[in-house]
């Protein structure tokens, strides 16, 4: 087989496709891949350090209000159809798929006029431009959340889930947390704002540590490489406390979250595929900085489910924090209960879901 992928501005585009790539080259390790981002998106040096081959086109995204930008963007685009038309012809790939962001319009676009087989993932429970534009042309669309079937054709929708929840799924954690300085078999709640961390959320921790330090629970804190200079400043005068972790970054998320009791960040696509497969409980602090404020839209179907405690962050204060984190961390049923939930909305299979969606849409395109 030859697959071109295709999607990149943020890792919630680039994981996805990573793990999809990864899962069929387990199961066929003589496919050729081929992925086309762009140079300055986060797929430039992630898929590169794969030693995934890599092509880019140039693209930017339409900006909502009238704009001399969404000139340029729509020559871009063209630009971007008229050379990803190239690569496809160089390539002959039997089937492209998009995983989101900008890059994958043009990609996407290409190969349906070229009449290869295409498919759209959409990681989150309300689409994108970019997704919703692509609708029209591929044959197959791949969701995560139920809620985002209405946006989208029926006939072409499946419900697959997001390919990275396959990678954190049958993980041991074993010892992770002894590495960190924190108790095995101890409740732990794991405090994120993502890989570049968020400054609301570090700001209530940093004033939660005082009685956190307190807590018959611990608390693993990733801090964010960005804001963790200025966190551990705060935490040397407030004091160690040894049931609390302060940390700019986790590498081996995988393991380390299979250790965790409770989680506590954002509500990217991502995130929560990672922490639906695993059935952990969660308090969720969507940024409101997304487009269509889509976070929000994602925490919510945990919260309707009862598998999470959602906090937006206008309202966001250390007392709240500590208040959610002890519903959770001091009541065992309740913990298991909202670990039930978050199970039941989990697919730890999505990558072979995704996968079986692409041999079918393969097959169809040949027959």
């Amino acid at each position: 087989m030859r697959i071109i992928v295709s999607g990149g501005g943020t890792g919630g585009h680039v994981y996805p496709a990573l793990a999809l790539i990864r899962t069929i080259k387990q199961k066929h390790p003589d496919t050729s891949f081929l992925y086309i981002g762009t140079e300055n998106g986060l797929e430039a040096n992630i898929i590169r350090r794969e030693n995934i081959p890599f092509e880019t086109v140039e693209i930017t995204g339409f900006k909502r209000s009238l704009s001399f930008e969404n000139i340029k963007t729509v020559i871009r685009f063209l630009k971007g159809v008229k050379k990803s038309k190239q690569i496809i012809k160089r390539f002959k790939p039997d089937a492209v798929i998009g995983t989101g962001g900008y890059v994958s319009a043009p990609v996407v676009y290409a190969a349906a006029k070229k009449k290869i087989p295409a498919v759209i993932h959409e990681q989150n429970s309300v689409p994108g431009l970019t997704n919703k534009f692509l609708s029209r042309y591929v044959k197959k669309i791949a969701i995560c959340f139920e809620s985002a079937k209405e946006y989208f054709p029926a006939d072409k929708v499946i419900l697959t889930g997001n390919p990275r929840a396959t990678e954190v799924v049958g993980k041991t954690g074993v010892g992770e947390l002894g590495k960190l300085g924190l108790k095995e078999g101890t409740p732990t709640a794991l405090i994120t704002g993502g890989s570049r961390g968020a400054r609301p959320i570090n700001e209530a921790v940093v004033k939660s540590l005082a009685q956190l330090a307190n807590k018959p629970y611990q608390v693993l804190y990733i801090t964010g490489e960005v804001h963790f200079a200025d966190v551990k400043k705060e935490v040397d005068l407030i004091g160690d406390s040894p049931n609390v972790a302060v940390v700019p970054f986790i590498h081996n998320m995988e393991k380390v979250l299979s250790a965790i009791d409770v989680v506590v960040g954002r509500a990217g696509a991502t995130s929560l595929a990672e922490i639906t497969a695993l059935g952990l409980p969660s308090i969720l602090i969507p940024s409101p900085y997304v487009t269509n404020n889509h976070q929000e839209k994602n925490a919510e179907v945990l919260t309707s489910a009862g598998a999470a405690i959602m906090l937006k962050e206008k309202d966001l204060s250390s007392q709240k924090l500590i208040a959610s984190l002890d519903e959770i961390l001091l009541d065992d049923k309740k913990r298991k209960n909202m670990s039930e939930a978050s199970k039941e909305l989990g697919l730890p299979d999505a990558s072979d879901r995704l996968y079986e969606v692409l041999l079918k849409m393969m097959e169809s395109g040949r027959s």
